[in-house]
């Protein structure tokens, strides 16, 4: 469980101050989907870096379970991220270089109890595929290699920043669908910034964001499957 508590973000430039997070107030609980929505500049990518640890808070407190990230150094925090955090962007970050199998080999070296990488190239459809390079492949399917690398490594979290944004609607229900079953059959907490409205229907929790505030919270009873939201 994830809490946050009173956190701001001021960014400084020269003599100007930028609040890009105020007075944030939030609980994500253990095995939620969770989708972060609002335009540009809102502060929804500021909320999942903090969270995350990728940056630091103005001021406020960030614990993930016993730990309070906001009192860790730097060290500590890298150590934590790799023990325990997964990252999904919008750009596949694949090493060129190294097969299918080898660039989810990378995210199971970071764990001392990494998922198998072949029942993991099974689940993103991607068996068939697992010598060939990068480049010998879709923008969705290297999606979905972005994602078994996440996942190899055992994360309790995975956090997606606009996972499906480069990505045809057809792709993008598929990755979207990854991440379902990443919810549901491993059990992980996962928490998706997207603009799109479509996705926060397969959401437990969706947190609306403006100008930096938490604007409305909501919780969706019934949850659509991912093939079934509205696009757009």
């Amino acid at each position: 469980m994830i809490h946050i508590e009173h956190v701001n973000k001021i960014y400084k430039t020269g003599d100007v101050e930028t609040a890009a997070l105020k007075d944030i107030e939030l609980t994500i609980q253990d095995g939620a989907f969770v989708v972060i929505l609002g335009p540009s500049g809102s502060g929804k990518s500021t909320l999942l870096n903090v969270i995350s640890g990728l940056d630091t808070v103005t001021s406020g407190t960030i614990t993930f379970g016993d730990t309070v990230l906001t009192k860790l150094s730097p060290e500590q925090m890298t150590a934590f991220r790799r023990d325990h955090l997964g990252f999904i962007f919008q750009q596949y970050n694949l090493l060129q270089n190294l097969t299918v199998y080898e660039n989810i080999q990378i995210g199971a070296d970071l764990s001392d109890n990494p998922l198998p990488i072949d029942e993991l190239l099974e689940q993103v459809g991607l068996t068939a595929a697992r010598d060939k390079y990068p480049y010998q492949l879709s923008g969705g399917e290297q999606q979905r290699v972005s994602v078994a690398r996440s996942l190899a490594k055992n994360p309790s979290i995975v956090f997606c920043d606009e996972p499906t944004g480069s990505l045809d609607e057809d792709n993008s229900k598929r990755v979207l669908e990854l991440l379902e079953r990443l919810n549901k059959e491993y059990d992980k907490t996962v928490v998706v910034i997207t603009h799109n409205t479509g996705i926060s229907e397969m959401a437990d929790d969706v947190i609306k964001m403006n100008s930096g505030r938490i604007i409305e919270l909501t919780h969706n009873p019934i949850k659509r499957s991912a093939r079934d939201i509205h696009w757009g």
